[in-house]
């Protein structure tokens, strides 16, 4: 078995080792969400936690793992007598990110079950992770149902398997850790909020720490048995403060100042919902147990705060989670005074209704997190990208010159309608177009193919009659073969590849159209975020295109890359049809299954090169002959317009509509057209 790296040997990341900790303490709280850029230590704290956690009882032979002293009545494995147990450590169980259904909550044997009326359960990794750590690495990569599961059973402490009435429930409380790296994507806001407490990590800019990091790392890796001997006192430490901490937590005091203080918190931050105050309330008696602690004070409100607030402050793909430590601060001094008149302690002073900059003592105890302040200094969008030439001046013609105009910001959002790719897909879960899943209405059945997940039970007891007399069935039972089994086929929603081809050039460069233009993109970028799309973005002017973003689940990343779009230079249309179905080429050989829609914006102009009109036909009609579903916004403006827009919608087999249309959220019959072409 491989050595855990020591949790007390890992360098900074005081938020991360603190969070944790509290969790371990009172598991209550909710969990960690640990978001970060790679090679954090993010992995290697969390695995480390466990080797800390204290021993825990269970009842022989269970695979549940109740606790003697107090079983599971419910237990599939029971009933159980209450009495001595066995001491085992406390797992920490992995949940890998292709995992099915049936491995993460468990399986039912549907065939004993319609024939014997027999509950044969083979236990998920919810049982496994009953008492212990559920992680899961790259969470914002896992399947949304398996992640609503994963959190109704974090929520309720049990997990319940369904299949055709027959139904099975067993305790699962164990302390959930989650780790992402935003730039694959975002978990939607109402995922975020089961999360109990959530930290950002990166790597330090300090030398002598990252020296300090590289040094240990090294030495772990020489002589790994012999490295974590030497930090056995404080991880003995530790371990001693977990169990004293916890022993005491019954006992921690929440007054009703603490709790003004945290429903004032709340409040001022605009947080929906209840579970904020309640997660805060936990977070803040734990911070106090870990502390040694009987009373919540200040300080530990404020701590709270920054663990379980900024990622419930994101109310759209395109906010960065964060907290106003300044605004923080003022409302927690705002209700200091009517703290101090209602609990009138005698341990407590003045100094302690100040709430300071750092967290209780300890490992993790330093600080706190530090969010940017989204009041303080430039978006990182208006610094990229900056403009060559031509700044401040007027844009110039189409096909003419080569400057650079000064980037322009999008306009405001707007909700649009469905884009759907026409026929029957299979492709990952999702909310866009029409797709054989897992989860829907029923549409059929089939014999299975694998593992039975979905019993058609109709179709089985069909296929089953038949055989009933030669079967020698004689009570009342129906007598069920394996092969009589049919799986249900069910049609509910997939998500797709959006690829947006951005028209960059002089033509469009005029700032009112280049602000209309982002603001379109950036509705459609909001969609298909909404329905869990992977996106990519293709832009091209001057003499050439390029993938300004290559196909990705981050809508978050296609909105900093489309806000510091600069424009400007030749209409190289042709150029950029290629490119996106060199795009669309590659990620067919990666994800198969996930079929495409190819966003053209553009005014149809083509300009550049020998034949760069006949050149983009010739490119466009490569999209028709793969079958690829195609929409072209079409951006031309003035009281002329040449149509060219609508010519190259008919080169694509797509369809045409403008910014105009787009905007007045009239796309119902462009999804028909869409449909009716591919029909």
């Amino acid at each position: 078995m491989t050595t855990p790296f020591p949790f007390t040997a890992v360098v900074g990341q005081d938020d991360l080792r603190l969070a944790l900790l509290l969790n371990a303490v009172s598991p209550a709280v909710g969990g960690v969400l640990v978001r970060g850029e790679k090679g954090t230590a993010k992995s290697t704290a969390v695995r480390a936690l466990s080797a800390l956690l204290p021993e825990v009882a269970v009842v022989p032979g269970c695979r549940f793992s109740c606790d003697p002293a107090a079983p599971d009545p419910a237990c599939p494995d029971g009933p159980h007598e209450t009495g001595p147990g066995a001491q085992r450590p406390a797992r920490m169980v992995e949940l890998p990110v292709g995992a099915s259904e049936d491995r993460l909550v468990g399986a039912l044997d549907i065939e004993r079950a319609l024939a014997e009326g027999v509950k044969a359960f083979e236990p998920g990794l919810l049982a496994d992770a009953h008492r212990g750590i559920l992680y899961v690495d790259e969470v914002n990569l896992l399947h949304d149902h398996l992640v609503d599961l994963l959190l109704d059973a974090a929520a309720m402490g049990a997990s319940y398997v369904e299949r055709e009435g027959v139904s099975v429930r067993h305790a699962a409380r164990f302390l959930l850790v989650g780790t992402m790296n935003p730039e694959e994507g975002e978990l939607r806001p109402q995922l975020l909020d089961r999360f109990g407490l959530t930290v950002e990590v990166a790597a330090s800019r300090e030398p002598d720490q990252r020296v300090e990091v590289v040094r240990r790392r090294l030495a772990y890796d020489d002589e790994p048995a012999a490295f974590t001997a030497r930090w056995a006192d404080e991880e003995s430490s530790v371990r001693a403060r977990i169990i004293a901490a916890r022993a005491l937590l019954p006992s921690v005091r929440l007054g009703d100042g603490a709790l003004r203080q945290i429903a004032a918190t709340c409040a001022a931050f605009e947080v929906d919902g209840m579970r904020a105050d309640i997660v805060m309330a936990r977070t803040a008696t734990a911070l106090a147990a870990w502390a040694g602690r009987t009373d919540v004070l200040a300080e530990d409100v404020r701590q709270a705060a920054l663990l379980a607030l900024p990622h419930r402050r994101r109310r759209n793909p395109f906010d960065a989670p964060g907290l106003d430590e300044n605004k923080l601060d003022e409302t927690l001094e705002e209700f200091a005074e009517q703290t101090q008149e209602q609990e009138q302690e005698p341990t407590q002073g003045p100094e302690d209704d100040d709430p300071g900059p750092d967290g209780p003592d300890g490992p993790g105890g330093g600080g706190g997190q530090s969010p940017e302040d989204d009041s303080d200094g430039p978006q990182g969008g208006d610094t990229a990208a900056q403009p060559e030439a031509g700044e401040g001046g007027e844009p110039q013609p189409s096909g003419t010159g080569s400057g650079e105009q000064q980037p322009v910001r999008a306009s405001e959002p707007f909700r649009t309608k469905v884009l759907s790719v026409p026929g029957l897909g299979e492709g990952a879960a999702g909310r866009r177009s029409r797709a054989r899943t897992e989860h829907g209405r029923t549409t059929g059945a089939r014999r299975p193919q694998g593992a039975l997940t979905k019993l058609h039970l109709a179709a089985t007891v069909q296929a089953a009659a038949p055989h009933q007399l030669a079967r020698g069935r004689a009570g009342r039972g129906l007598v069920v073969r394996r092969d009589d089994l049919r799986q249900a086929t069910r049609e509910g929603r997939e998500g797709n590849l959006v690829l947006f081809v951005v028209d960059a050039s002089g033509s469009m460069a005029a700032r009112q159209r280049m602000s209309a233009v982002k603001g379109a993109v950036l509705s459609l970028l909001l969609d298909a975020y909404q329905r869990r799309d992977k996106v990519g973005l293709v832009t091209f002017r001057g003499a050439s295109a390029d993938v300004a973003l290559p196909p990705t689940s981050s809508v978050d990343a296609a909105a900093v890359r489309l806000e510091s779009l600069p424009t400007g230079g030749r209409t190289p249309l042709a150029a950029g049809l290629l490119k996106a179905h060199d795009v669309l080429r590659v990620e067919r050989l990666r994800d198969p299954a996930r079929r495409a829609l190819v966003v053209v914006v553009t005014d149809g102009r083509a300009t550049g090169g020998p034949e760069p009109v006949a050149l983009a036909g010739r490119a466009a009609r490569l999209f028709a002959a793969d079958g690829v579903a195609s929409v072209v916004v079409d951006c031309e403006s003035g009281p002329v317009r040449l149509g060219l827009a609508g010519q190259l919608a008919g080169e694509l087999e797509g369809t045409a509509v403008t910014l105009d249309e787009l905007r007045a959220d009239s796309i119902a019959g462009l999804v028909k057209d869409v449909q009716r072409r591919a029909a």
